[in-house]
């Protein structure tokens, strides 16, 4: 798993640091989120999936690995 957040969308609402705050975190400047572990460890994976539902912009992607 791989994941990304997408500045420009990011609304600041913190859902995903509450929701998984060893993967996550806040820039102090603007509140936008920033990824601490973009390739977080297998027990966090399921707290990293509920901040992707949970974020109100849809700012958080799962990119999938598309090899051929």
């Amino acid at each position: 798993m791989r994941v990304t957040v997408d500045a420009q969308r990011c609304v600041g609402s913190g859902m995903c640091v509450l929701t998984a705050g060893t993967v996550f975190d806040q820039r102090q400047d603007d509140g936008k989120a920033i990824v601490l572990r973009p390739e977080p460890p297998t027990e966090t994976q399921g707290a990293v999936r509920e901040a992707v539902d949970l974020c109100p912009a849809a700012a958080i992607a799962l990119p999938t690995d598309r090899r051929p």
